[in-house]
C-alpha cells in the first residue's frame, strides 16, 4: 500500500498532487501553512513579511464576501485549515447564525497578539538577525 505522505516529495505541476500532498500533510506541517502576510507597517518593524496565525491577532480579511472587514482570530483548525474570525458570521436558513471558516491567504495580520511569550522571542530574533545586515549596507555605500 502507497504511503499517504512522503518526505520525499519535492513538488508536481498537478494540482491534484498538490492538494493530496496538503491534505494528507502532518500537523507540524500544515500548521506552517496557516500563515499570513503582514501590513506594512508590521514588515517594517519586525523585518518579516509573512508569520503563523495565532488566536489573538487583528486580521483583516482581503477577500470573498466580508473584504476589508477586521476582527480578532478566536478559533483555528489546524486540520482543516481554516480559521474563524470574531464577527464574522453568516445567517442560517432557521434564523441562527454561524461562524464562517477563512482560508490563511485571505487574510493580512495589521496587530499581533503577543500573549505569548515563545512568539515575541522569536520577533526579537528576527528583529537582531534584520538590523546587523541594513547597517552593513549603509556602510558599504
Amino acid at each position: 500500500m502507497k504511503k499517504l505522505f512522503s518526505k520525499n516529495w519535492k513538488a508536481s505541476k498537478q494540482p491534484r498532487k498538490q492538494r493530496k500532498y496538503l491534505a494528507n500533510a502532518p500537523l507540524h506541517l500544515k500548521r506552517k501553512q496557516l500563515s499570513a502576510n503582514l501590513s506594512k507597517e508590521l514588515r517594517k518593524k519586525y523585518g518579516m513579511r509573512n508569520i503563523e496565525l495565532r488566536k489573538g491577532d487583528k486580521v483583516k480579511i482581503l477577500r470573498g464576501k466580508f473584504r476589508g472587514k477586521e476582527g480578532k482570530i478566536t478559533e483555528i483548525k489546524t486540520k482543516m485549515l481554516k480559521v474563524y474570525v470574531e464577527g464574522i458570521r453568516v445567517k442560517k436558513q432557521d434564523g441562527s447564525k454561524a461562524n464562517i471558516a477563512l482560508r490563511a491567504s485571505n487574510l493580512q495580520i495589521i496587530e499581533l497578539g503577543l500573549e505569548d511569550k515563545k512568539r515575541i522571542k522569536k520577533l526579537k530574533q528576527e528583529e537582531n538577525i534584520q538590523k546587523p545586515n541594513k547597517q552593513t549596507k549603509e556602510k558599504k555605500k
